[in-house]
């Protein structure tokens, strides 16, 4: 986001926690600082006209305090209450009548009191949808934390009793034929642009590549995208906000959402005409959103991830660039293995191609190889 606004003659100032946060390198000021700590927040909205956000870690009512006090936090508080409250995002999708997963919400219990009730409650939902389900914290879960795959009511117990404090839901474990994500880009006024919706693969909860526009059927594309406006659309989003679906048995189902700039988007910067960064911005300071035209046919995106060995990428940038075609976006992380570090993204004419040389220039980078690639 900083790199968009600086294009746009914008100023970033980012609330940084560590002096060495990927964003420090280029935001044209960084306080030192984090989203929990009152102070922290209200120095950040002195230095700024609106507040927005990079991830969802964030504390509501402090928040709620900055906008009492007249400071324009975007996305709103309504939007954040949906994308950090998984619980909360079902109920207002299930409202809408847009399709998702059965799901309940369970009671409160974990730790030592056993959670009988909570246990009492997947057991019932299993019932009638079947083992296995999944077991989910409603706040605080990312890239595949916080979410618990139970084939029993044994295992349901262990989880349950586990997650002390953390509110909980359970949802029907769906056959997942494909997963895609849709980014939608939304100003204050209800202007929406979504980018084409693009095929993921997930290992490990985590993305690990991006084909645009992928390999399933343009009416399942346009049933994602279609769905995708909608959930914006319920969310009151401002600002990019990402919805992930599963292509479930001929049914497009909403998975998860995040009010933010996304990694399933990162391929816009060099394969839309505007990439989310930048309408992101666009659209948090109400300005007109901005062509989000593919640039070419095909688009593919493969996130760097730290190898066994723990070797920093950089040190093999010159392999990686000798890639035709290879974008290389490396994030200044400091490498450990399994962690994300950056992404490679190529443009041209033919999935296949682009597909292979985005996983050349990411093997070079010292990213292990994904299963059944």
């Amino acid at each position: 986001m900083a790199e968009s606004a600086s294009a746009l003659g914008l100023r970033t100032v980012v609330l940084a926690e560590h002096p060495d946060d990927s964003a420090t390198g280029v935001a044209a000021e960084v306080l030192a600082g984090v989203p929990s700590a009152a102070d922290d927040l209200k120095a950040l909205a002195a230095r700024v006209g609106v507040v927005t956000f990079d991830h969802e870690q964030v504390d509501l009512d402090l928040l709620a305090d900055l906008e009492r006090t007249g400071t324009v936090v975007r996305p709103g508080l309504d939007t954040l209450r949906m994308a950090t409250d998984k619980a909360e995002m079902r109920r207002r999708v299930q409202a809408a009548g847009l399709p998702g997963p059965a799901f309940a919400i369970l009671p409160a219990g974990g730790g030592g009191g056993g959670g009988e009730a909570a246990v009492a409650k997947v057991e019932a939902f299993a019932a009638d949808h079947g083992w296995p389900v999944v077991v989910k914290a409603a706040r605080g879960g990312y890239d595949g934390k916080g979410v618990w795959p139970v084939a029993g009511p044994e295992e349901a117990a262990e989880v349950i009793r586990r997650a002390v404090g953390v509110p909980l839901l359970v949802e029907e474990q769906v056959a997942i034929d494909a997963e895609l994500a849709v980014l939608v880009a939304r100003r204050p006024g209800g202007q929406t642009v979504t980018w084409t919706p693009v095929e993921t693969a997930q290992v490990g909860g985590v993305c690990r590549e991006v084909l645009v526009p992928g390999r399933l059927d343009p009416d399942v594309v346009a049933a994602a995208a279609e769905v995708g406006a909608a959930v914006a659309t319920v969310a009151g989003a401002v600002g990019v906000l990402a919805v992930e679906v599963f292509w479930s048995a001929g049914r497009v189902l909403v998975n998860e959402v995040a009010a933010r700039p996304h990694n399933s988007g990162h391929w816009t910067i060099e394969g839309a005409v505007t990439s989310q960064f930048e309408n992101h911005l666009r659209a948090v300071l109400d300005l007109p959103l901005g062509s989000v035209a593919a640039t070419a046919p095909a688009v593919a995106s493969v996130n760097v991830f730290g190898g066994p060995d723990g070797a920093d990428p950089l040190a093999r940038l010159p392999e990686a660039l000798a890639v035709d075609g290879a974008h290389v976006h490396l994030y200044g992380k400091a490498p450990r293995p399994g962690r994300k570090l950056g992404h490679v993204t190529v443009c041209g004419d033919d999935a296949d191609d682009v597909r292979r040389r985005a996983w050349a220039a990411a093997r070079a980078l010292g990213t292990p190889m994904m299963e059944g690639r």
